[in-house]
């Protein structure tokens, strides 16, 4: 065929010559899944049909450290939790990481107000009792405050200190869903939840976790729920580094949606 025709002719056919669209996405890397992979952040090219499972094999293919994740690996598209069939556009924001720093329902009542709730991450240090004094309101009869800070010793093992990582917005996202499912669980008036991240010392607090309600047991309830909750989902890491070495802590293992 000589140079510059656009296509071959078989008898009749007329077979393209137009290369296969692309598109170019984003990729980040958090926690342990940036060491691994030995990147903050990348350009991929995927074919223009990808879903977010091509997308994710296609990333494992270019950083084969991180198939030692195995399934626990998780995936986000525009800061959500993707479904492996989730069609992928040009320009998407995709984000891979470990599984983030671990560990019957009520009708809400006509006392819930989610307008006064707030979800904040922070360098700074966090004033507890700020934090408290923020959701407490005349007509609920107690305010439940949750104070997880840096401890010195892990299994026998001294930290020096730790650090915090969060993949910003959405975390946020995700606190914003944990407080309208605690609505929905628990008898609550208001939820407010402050996370630290960057370095900490000893005896810092990293996360302040504060609910009021109408009666002390749904405030107790909603917090203990809470804490569980932000550990299981929020992409949010801790960093521990001992006398002897450091190490990413994965809380509870979660896998594909597919898995």
């Amino acid at each position: 065929m000589r140079a510059g025709m656009p296509a071959l002719q078989i008898g009749t056919a007329m077979v393209s010559s137009q290369p296969e669209k692309t598109i170019q996405v984003t990729v980040l890397f958090f926690g342990a899944a940036r060491d691994a992979a030995r990147a903050e952040e990348a350009t991929l090219e995927l074919p223009g049909f990808s879903t977010a499972s091509i997308a994710r094999e296609a990333i494992l293919d270019r950083y084969p450290a991180l198939a030692g994740f195995g399934k626990s690996l998780l995936f986000a598209v525009n800061q959500e939790y993707a479904e492996p069939d989730r069609q992928i556009q040009e320009g998407d924001e995709l984000a891979i990481f470990p599984p983030v720093s671990g560990g019957a329902e009520a009708a809400p009542t006509s006392v819930a107000d989610s307008s006064q709730d707030f979800f904040e991450l922070t360098t700074d240090v966090i004033d507890v009792g700020a934090v408290a004094r923020r959701i407490i309101l005349s007509r609920c009869g107690a305010t439940v405050t949750l104070d997880g800070y840096a401890r010195e010793w892990t299994k026998g093992r001294r930290t020096l200190y730790l650090v915090y990582e969060a993949y910003a917005p959405m975390a946020i996202s995700e606190l914003q869903k944990l407080a309208a499912q605690a609505h929905e669980k628990f008898d609550i008036a208001h939820i407010g939840i402050v996370h630290r991240t960057g370095r900490l010392e000893i005896g810092e607090t990293s996360v302040v976790i504060s609910v009021s309600a109408p009666h002390r047991r749904a405030a107790f309830e909603a917090c203990e729920w809470a804490i569980r909750e932000l550990k299981r989902t929020v992409p949010i890491w801790k960093k521990e580094i001992f006398e002897d070495g450091e190490v990413w802590v994965e809380g509870e293992r979660q896998s594909m949606p597919s898995d």
